[in-house]
């Protein structure tokens, strides 16, 4: 069965960039601050 995809406002999408742009976040660290991703580990 295939999973559905997430949708994201534009305002979240602006701040996981910001994340990442303006503070230096890799990629992982800004999704695990927004706790946003595919595998969440228990």
């Amino acid at each position: 069965m295939a999973s559905q995809r997430r949708s994201y406002s534009t305002e979240c999408k602006k701040e996981a960039a910001s994340l990442v742009l303006d503070q230096g976040y890799s990629l992982a660290e800004a999704s695990r601050s927004l706790d946003v991703g595919g595998n969440k580990a228990a």
